[in-house]
């Protein structure tokens, strides 16, 4: 079982319970709140986002100072919450969405998260104006290149440990770290340094979800109001920076959003995913040249022999019947081993079955075969592809739309890799529904985001350790 966010930072720290109780503004005062925020970040020249857990929690994912939170359930003695589907499968919340609104109309210049849970890359905030001090879940990094890889399965190691994978750069080749920090684990400058600087300058520190409780991370909002910035705090609870802020808004982050976009004219943009397969023929002669065994696999385009997170299981059909047995490959790695007659052209039909989270729940793609014939080899612009796929799936309102991107051939083992992209989820969000029990819901998260069970990476709780690293 890999390690998961909840259990990442789970433990118990001994700085008191500023914050555990949850408070909401009156509707008429939060109205007004909303629209005071909004003067201010359309006034704004330098808007600067830091975030907590609070942002996620829509998302399925749980907070962890609220009365349902990972470190008061701990404390209470009480089970931990389950998540609503899997970590790897977690959606963009509004407020995370409109963050990217807020960046392309280039009104916001910087987010600093101390979250790991990868949805602000997975959102489309470019990564050059994103500082997460903690790390995250998702990447892996090379400590000789520099190069860093955003996953679409969750790095089964934590503190900055090697993986099991290499450097794909063929000049470099160093074995990978996880990106997550461990308690002992110093914050990292190449996410503080762009923080600090992007706080010193900014007019406004938007701080949206955080207790404001971990040092160091929580004193980088009060860094604007040595430069005559201004500080305002979005949260349920009450936080110690409270007294250093302009405005205090208690109320859930994606109505208060939702709400300063209203007030911009702004539209919070849908979430598009897209994933990445690839479908791998490798066959060699039999030794009389009579046949060819081949292996046909399914697999992740991220990383050799690394699961393929999002597909349960494929099924395996032949437009000729004749000589060909049907199979279901239900346990990763999906392989099929065949042997068939060197000059026999066939087709496969692969159904591949989505998992939990994903918008849609199968594939169907088509797989000629002729081993006789050369195999023709391309790279499309990704970036191109990947637009046209979003706005098919934007203007069809649904998932499932699939493009080609890439084919090449190896000589050694003779082998055909073909990738895919597919677009796996489609949300578009309405504001949300006032006094609602969660941050904010969404309309259509019903549909798109049913699934349980979570991966928890950490039981061990440590009472009265100082806290300096974490949120």
């Amino acid at each position: 079982m890999s390690l998961g966010y909840a259990e990442k930072l789970s433990f118990i720290e001994d700085v008191g319970n500023v914050g555990m109780t949850e408070h909401f503004d009156p509707s008429t005062i939060l109205r007004e709140k909303i629209e005071q925020l909004a003067i201010m970040i359309k006034k704004s020249k330098h808007l600067v986002v830091f975030t907590g857990a609070g942002i996620s929690t829509s998302c399925g994912l749980p907070d962890f100072r609220g009365p349902k939170g990972i470190w008061t359930l701990q404390r209470e003695g009480k089970a931990l919450p389950e998540a609503s589907l899997p970590f790897h499968r977690a959606v963009p919340s509004l407020t995370h969405m409109a963050l990217v609104e807020l960046e392309k109309a280039g009104i916001l210049k910087f987010v600093i998260s101390q979250n790991v849970d990868g949805l602000h890359l997975r959102s489309g905030i470019p990564r050059e104006k994103l500082s997460e001090l903690h790390g995250n879940s998702f990447m892996e990094t090379c400590p000789s290149c520099g190069a860093e890889y955003f996953r679409d399965f969750e790095v089964e190691t934590i503190g900055l440990k090697e993986t099991s994978r290499r450097c794909s750069d063929a000049k470099c080749g160093a074995r990978l770290k996880d990106t997550v920090l461990d308690w002992e684990d110093a914050l990292p400058p190449k996410e503080m340094n762009p923080a600090e600087k992007h706080c010193k300058q900014a007019d406004i520190v938007l701080c949206l979800g955080t207790s404001l409780q971990i040092t160091p991370a929580c004193n980088l909002p009060l860094k604007a109001l040595r430069g005559g910035g201004k500080v305002v705090i979005v949260n349920l609870q009450k936080t110690p920076k409270d007294k250093n802020a302009s405005l205090v808004i208690h109320g859930f982050s994606d109505k208060v959003i939702a709400g300063v976009m209203e007030h911009l004219n702004l539209r919070i943009p849908p979430f598009i995913r897209i994933d990445l397969f690839q479908i791998i023929v490798v066959h060699a002669l039999s030794n009389d040249k009579r046949y060819v065994n081949w292996t046909l696999q399914v697999a992740s385009s991220h990383a050799q022999k690394a699961a393929l997170p999002f597909v349960k299981s494929v099924e395996v059909s032949f437009s000729d019947k004749e000589g060909f047995k049907e199979a279901i490959l239900d346990k990763q790695p999906f392989r099929l081993k065949r042997r068939t007659a060197y000059n026999k052209t066939f087709e496969m039909v692969l159904n591949l079955n989505f998992g939990d989270g994903c918008g849609c729940s199968s594939l169907e793609v088509d797989v000629p075969i002729d081993f006789m014939s050369s195999t023709d080899c391309f790279n499309f612009d990704k970036d191109i592809i990947f637009q046209k796929l979003r706005d098919k799936a934007v203007f069809e309102s649904k998932c499932g739309q699939n493009a080609v991107i890439e084919r090449k051939a190896i000589l050694t083992p003779k082998s055909h890799i073909t990738t895919y992209a597919i677009v796996t989820n489609v949300v578009h969000y309405s504001k949300p529904v006032p006094d609602s029990v969660t941050n904010g819901d969404l309309k259509k998260r019903k549909d798109l985001m049913i699934g349980t069970g979570s991966s928890w990476k950490r039981s061990k709780v440590s009472k009265g350790k100082s806290i300096s690293k974490k949120v």
